[in-house]
C-alpha cells in the first residue's frame, strides 16, 4: 500500500508492460526519497527549528486605511498571526487599553481610580521587579478586574534568546505571579517591541499569546512629557476598530489626561472593554 501511495503521489501509472517493473521500482525509491526528504523539512518546521531569528522591532507605522486602522499593524496580523501573534483586534470592534508597567512611577493608583470611574478594563503587562515591589496595586488590578499581561521577569530582547531562555524569562514570572497573586497570565508583551519568528513560536509553545499594538506615542520619558492638550487630542485622533493602545503608566501626561481621553474617544462612537 505504503509503495502504491508513494508511486501515485509521483505521478506514475504502471499499466500492463508499458514500464519495466526494474525502471517502476527505481521512480518508486526516488519517490520514497523524496517524501521522506519533505518529512523531514516538515517535521524541522515544526520543532520551530527552520523559523528565522532575525531580530525584528515592531511599530504601527502612521499609514492607515480607510478605517483608521494602521496597516502595519493589520500587516504584522496577516505576517503572524499564525504565530499567536497580534497588534489590532480585527475581530473586535472596542478599544483596548495596556499600559506597561516597567516601575512605579507615583501614578499608577491615579490611572486605576480613572478606570474604574469610566468602568474601563485595561491590561496591565509587568516585569519581574514591578511583580516583586508593588504587591498593594497589583492585588487591586486583579481585584478592580484587570487584567495582567508578561512583559517577561528581566526585559531582554526576546529575539537574542535560546528556547530555554526564552521559557525562563515566561516562566519565572508567570510562576511568581500564580504563587502569591493567584493569578495566571496568558498574553505577553515582548520588551520594546522586539521579536522574531523563533521567539514568537516559542511564545505561543509556552501557552501565550504576544500581543503588541496598533497606536502608541512618545509618552515614556518623565522628564519630558508631552503637552496634556496635545497628548489628548493624540490619543483621541488615535482611535480606530479594535485599537490596542500601548501607554505607559510612569506618563504623568498619561495620569493627567486619561479620563478626557476615554470620554472623548466615547464621544466620537467607540467602546472600551468594560470592568467585569
Amino acid at each position: 500500500m505504503n509503495r502504491f501511495l508513494i508511486a501515485a503521489a509521483a505521478g506514475i501509472f504502471i499499466l500492463g508492460g508499458c514500464m519495466e517493473t526494474k525502471q517502476s521500482d527505481e521512480l518508486i525509491d526516488k519517490a520514497a526519497e523524496g517524501v521522506k526528504s519533505m518529512t523531514a523539512q516538515v517535521s524541522e518546521i515544526v520543532k520551530g527549528e527552520t523559523l528565522s531569528h532575525e531580530k525584528n522591532g515592531y511599530g504601527q507605522g502612521v499609514n492607515v486605511d480607510e478605517q483608521n486602522r494602521p496597516t502595519g499593524a493589520l500587516d504584522f496580523n496577516a505576517k503572524y498571526g499564525s504565530l499567536g501573534a497580534l497588534a489590532i483586534n480585527e475581530d473586535d470592534k472596542r478599544i483596548e487599553l495596556t499600559f506597561d508597567q516597567g516601575y512605579e512611577n507615583g501614578y499608577t493608583e491615579k490611572i486605576l481610580d480613572t478606570l474604574k470611574e469610566k468602568n474601563v478594563r485595561a491590561t496591565f503587562f509587568l516585569v519581574g521587579d514591578y511583580a516583586e515591589k508593588n504587591p498593594e496595586l497589583i492585588k487591586r488590578m486583579i481585584e478592580d478586574g484587570h487584567i495582567l499581561g508578561n512583559h517577561t521577569q528581566s526585559h531582554p530582547s526576546m529575539p537574542t534568546l535560546s528556547a530555554e531562555e526564552i521559557k525562563s524569562e515566561i516562566g519565572t514570572l508567570h510562576d511568581y505571579v500564580k504563587k502569591h497573586y493567584g493569578y495566571e497570565m496568558k498574553t505577553l508583551r515582548p520588551p520594546m517591541g522586539e521579536f522574531s519568528e523563533f521567539s514568537l513560536s516559542e511564545t505561543a509553545k509556552a501557552g501565550y499569546t504576544t500581543k503588541l499594538w496598533s497606536f502608541a506615542y512618545k509618552d515614556w520619558l518623565t522628564d519630558d512629557q508631552p503637552d496634556p492638550e496635545y497628548a489628548r487630542q493624540k490619543l483621541i485622533d488615535g482611535a480606530h476598530e479594535g485599537a490596542i493602545y500601548l501607554l505607559h503608566s510612569v506618563s504623568s501626561t498619561n495620569a493627567q489626561v486619561l479620563g478626557d481621553v476615554i470620554d472623548g474617544i466615547r464621544e466620537k462612537g467607540f467602546e472600551f472593554y468594560e470592568l467585569k
